[in-house]
């Protein structure tokens, strides 16, 4: 898919977000493998299935403050009221 860059699949991950609510990160990553090329996952240092680098850097440029990433959950969520300052959320 040559029309596929990391801005479209970061977009396409902020349309799931606003679908589910919730965006994993192990669905995110089973799913743009799929749906976009595994060129665009790949394994982390600790073993683990990740995103690469470029989509990341492009979802928190369309998105903001408007999105966090719980910690705890493994996901994405809309920013709430009881959320501390900044993306990361423990």
């Amino acid at each position: 898919m040559s029309d596929v860059t990391p801005e479209v699949i970061a977009e396409w991950m902020l349309e799931c977000l606003e679908q589910r609510k919730l965006l994993y990160q192990a669905d995110a990553v089973r799913e743009i493998a799929k749906n976009f090329g595994d060129e665009f996952t790949y394994t982390n240092s600790n073993g683990n299935p990740a995103i690469d680098k470029r989509i990341l850097k492009a979802f928190r440029t369309i998105t903001g403050d408007t999105v966090i990433w719980d910690g705890w959950g493994f996901c994405w969520r809309k920013r709430q009221a009881a959320d501390t300052p900044g993306r990361k959320q423990q």
